[in-house]
């Protein structure tokens, strides 16, 4: 009977012990760029705080330029963030945002820019280095909800790379 107690006592140690071990907390902030898009070129300055353990919000203020079009946008995101191995975790969110366009001038086109709405999903991989310093790559579709008809009917694959500072 008293090995039978030790014994669970020793399994439950070693059960947190990997459970620890496995769990990587993420950063209370971080704060950089996210540069990349579909059809152009976009910078956004990224912020990141934690909430709770495994989820956190994000917050990125940019700019877009295309052919056809420069924007400005304003889009947040809650994700969940777990462990694929070691210091590389992937994470999945869902959000939206608000932004102005305004769209070049093209011939026999006449077209207004103005404010429009978006609902945005979120899916990446990043990888959390020893030093404050994360990496991450992600895949953001964006869909129009209210605003600009001809700008809001399309939907976005947005393509970036991240790199924040973590404190």
């Amino acid at each position: 009977m008293k090995h039978l107690k030790i014994l669970k006592v020793v399994t439950s140690i070693a059960f947190l012990t990997v459970c620890g071990v496995s769990a990587q907390e993420i950063s209370d902030h971080a704060l950089g760029l996210r540069l990349g898009d579909s059809d152009g070129f976009g910078a956004e300055i990224s912020y990141q705080k934690s909430i709770g353990r495994y989820n956190r919000a994000e917050f990125d203020l940019g700019w877009r330029d295309s052919r056809n079009y420069d924007a400005f946008k304003l889009a947040g995101l809650y994700q969940w963030v777990h462990t694929l191995d070691g210091n590389f975790n992937w994470y999945y969110g869902v959000g939206g945002g608000l932004g102005s366009v305004d769209f070049e001038p093209q011939p026999g086109v006449d077209l207004d820019g103005g404010l429009f709405v978006f609902g945005a999903g979120n899916i990446g991989i990043e990888y959390n280095f020893d030093i404050p310093l994360l990496l991450s790559l992600d895949f953001r579709p964006e869909i129009g909800l209210i605003g600009y008809d001809d700008f809001n009917d399309s939907f976005d694959f947005d393509i970036a790379l991240g790199i924040r500072y973590q404190f």
